[in-house]
């Protein structure tokens, strides 16, 4: 009888409380991602989410010669292009829309730049200035493009960089290294780096990209070399800059990018939505050129080096030609590899960092508003007040005790003495 009145009280003070308290109810917008509903009478049921469409992608698709595309009903036909080797990848996804020889080992040039950027760039602030040793400027090649570093002067980081990717300057790049160690040093970080990013037709031997022998590197490697670099807001900044002005001294003078497809100079037609990325050009290596543009929220990266015909400014008529097939073929293709790592490659995730572009090629910084925006788009869901959250048993226990004391004194007090 005892127990019997006084499990009521704890019963009804738990019913109180599962009153009060709110009821958890399901939400689609209780987790990271949406969840679908369909209505049945009055009620929602959660439907299972539509997996995204899965392609297989040959691994060996781009270790085979010629040209590897795999079209579907109303692809446009691959333009005929005299490059000896040439990728064209969605930098989003890093899926290969197609490609010749990608693999074929080859002579880089000053697109070997682009991994020297993304070994030494994070290295130092773009504000740090850096007085030019003596030493700093010796064993440059002969006939090396140069922007004009001297001994003695003093440049900002962000001016060595301008001189690297704008003009294409062997001595800011010599300059550079000096700062990160060395010209040795900065040779195996920069392998380091491009075996780390999955990159294996590369050898470093002279990190500016100068002829040496035994330097190669691959269209499939400088295509990941560019989206890797699309992905660091500064990297981005630097490469899809026209015009600046370079220190020397008291004054200063003006410096154009040597891309012509970036600034549609000598004759060359600028790329609408182009962002730019690095050229090259050797004796030894022909013409090189690895560059990116946006059109319609979409980025493809391009990499086309040594052309046959056409002269010395066919890599950009070429590459103006696989761009626009890719944006053309865009939905209308099945991947034929990917420039993912060999791990993401296998879960069939794609690169989950962002390409560092905003829509007409402008490039933004990381943690910006948008990016900002983005994350809290993601992580915000998790921690929403008000979402869907269960019922911890320890309110309905505590509840239990609180009631079971409560009937206790009163039980107690009923039986003092009046």
């Amino acid at each position: 009888m005892i127990v019997t009145s006084a499990v009521r009280p704890a019963a009804a003070g738990a019913v109180v409380l599962l009153l009060v308290l709110p009821v958890p109810v399901a939400s689609a917008s209780a987790g990271p991602f949406p969840v679908a509903v369909r209505r049945h009478g009055t009620t929602l049921v959660p439907e299972e989410p539509t997996p995204p469409a899965r392609h297989r992608i040959d691994p060996a698709g781009l270790d085979r010669a010629g040209v590897q595309v795999r079209p579907l009903p109303g692809a446009p036909a691959v333009p005929s292009v005299s490059a000896l080797s040439w990728v064209v990848a969605d930098a989003a996804t890093g899926e290969v829309l197609a490609a010749r020889d990608a693999h074929r080992k080859l002579p880089p040039a000053s697109t070997l730049k682009t991994l020297f950027a993304l070994t030494a760039l994070p290295r130092h602030q773009p504000s740090e200035e850096h007085t030019v040793g003596d030493a700093e400027l010796t064993g440059i090649g002969d006939g090396s493009s140069l922007v004009g570093v001297k001994e003695g002067y003093t440049y900002k980081v962000s001016d060595l960089w301008n001189g690297v990717f704008l003009s294409s300057g062997n001595d800011a790049v010599h300059v550079l290294a000096a700062m990160n160690g060395g010209w040795e040093s900065m040779t195996r970080q920069m392998q380091e780096k491009a075996r780390s990013l999955g990159a294996r037709d590369t050898e470093v031997v002279s990190p500016d990209g100068y002829d040496a022998p035994g330097q190669v590197s691959s269209a499939y490697d400088l295509a990941l070399f560019g989206r890797a670099g699309l992905q660091d807001p500064a990297f981005t900044r630097y490469c899809s800059t026209r015009y600046a002005d370079f220190p020397a001294g008291s004054w200063s003078y003006g410096i154009a990018n040597t891309n012509r497809l970036l600034t549609g100079t000598d004759g060359v037609a600028g790329y609408p939505g182009l962002i730019g990325i690095k050229n090259g050009y050797t004796t030894n290596a022909g013409n090189t050129l690895v560059t990116a543009a946006r059109r319609d929220g979409r980025t493809l990266v391009v990499s086309v080096m040594n052309p046959q015909a056409g002269g010395g400014f066919a890599v950009y008529e070429e590459a103006r030609e696989l761009l626009d097939w890719g944006f053309d073929a865009a939905g209308r293709v099945q991947a034929v590899g990917s420039l993912l790592p060999e791990k993401a490659k296998e879960a069939g995730a794609s690169d989950p960092r962002p390409v560092s572009v905003a829509h007409g090629g402008e490039p933004v910084e990381a943690g910006g508003p948008q990016s900002r925006a983005g994350a809290a788009g993601t992580h915000g869901r998790e921690a929403a007040p008000g979402g869907s959250k269960g019922l911890p048993l320890i309110f309905v226990g505590s509840a239990c005790l609180a009631a079971l004391a409560l009937w206790t004194l009163r039980r107690r007090a009923s039986l003092r003495p009046r």
